[in-house]
């Protein structure tokens, strides 16, 4: 898979950030969720044991293309 970076909110650290895929997909890279009750929150509502969580600040969003 190859990625292309399209943007950041931290500045130096890189973290978070948004990619694209040559696949028609993107990756997020954020903070992983760890809460104790947002992952049981998140496993009531059917998140898949191989799938995991990421949160990112609300400003990444407008860096996601338009469809």
């Amino acid at each position: 898979m190859k990625l292309t970076h399209l943007a950041t909110e931290s500045g130096k650290t890189g973290c978070p950030s948004l990619f694209a895929t040559d696949r028609g997909t993107f990756v997020v890279q954020g903070w992983k969720v760890e809460d104790p009750d947002a992952l049981a929150e998140l496993e009531r509502r059917g998140l898949p044991a191989h799938e995991t969580c990421v949160e990112i600040p609300a400003a990444l969003l407008a860096h996601f293309p338009a469809p």
